[in-house]
């Protein structure tokens, strides 16, 4: 049963929810249309001995030559960088899923970079990232799933949330595109349904 709106005032929490995400290792963010501004003020209100590994995986066109690592590394308490191919993947880091490539999560904690077709017309692929990392983190993941015109990332969602790991996204009422949430609510593959301002207080509560 997928739990919405359960809180009333700032920072009430469930236990549940706050204690899964507190002991996650890693902290998945995936989005598409309307999800920039969303992702780019978590990066920025993430403080920097967070002890989560973020990554981040947004829909870029294919070609386009974007400057979301710059304005998010120049925005960021963490380091934050681009992900090659065979990169370490370490705590207090944020990283970035780069444009023409699908990112994989590896065994011994690593990332790998795909040249495979597009999913849902994109590379990189929400899904892709998020199935991976339910097999390489299962419930020490907390994986959050933004605005979207399409329906990447619900699958992974699902797998994220069968293999244990706390699965989020923001409400579709509030997104500005509701179809990629939407498409995750509508296979169970959600844990908590929430809105952004939930999602940045929830957040927050790394602080505690």
């Amino acid at each position: 049963m997928i739990k919405k709106k359960i809180y009333t005032r700032k920072l009430d929490f469930d236990e549940n929810i706050s204690g899964r995400w507190h002991n996650s290792d890693v902290l998945l963010l995936g989005g598409s249309a309307g999800s920039f501004n969303l992702i780019f003020q978590v990066v920025k209100n993430l403080p920097p001995d967070l002890n989560k590994t973020v990554i981040i995986v947004i829909h870029r066109k294919k070609n386009f030559q974007s400057d979301i690592e710059r304005m998010f590394s120049e925005n960021s308490r963490m380091p934050l960088k681009e992900i090659s191919d065979k990169d370490k993947i370490n705590k207090n880091t944020i990283y970035v899923a780069p444009a023409n490539y699908h990112t994989l999560i590896e065994k011994g904690g690593y990332f790998g970079l795909d040249v495979s077709d597009a999913v849902w017309f994109s590379k990189p692929s929400i899904d892709i990232t998020f199935e991976s990392a339910a097999e390489a983190f299962g419930e020490r993941c907390t994986a959050i799933l933004f605005s979207g015109a399409n329906k990447d990332g619900a699958q992974g969602m699902l797998k994220l949330k069968n293999a244990g790991s706390l699965t989020i996204v923001q409400d579709p009422s509030e997104a500005e595109m509701p179809e990629m949430p939407d498409a995750a609510i509508n296979i169970n593959a959600v844990d908590y349904v929430l809105g952004t301002n939930e999602i940045f207080e929830l957040l927050k509560t790394s602080l505690l």
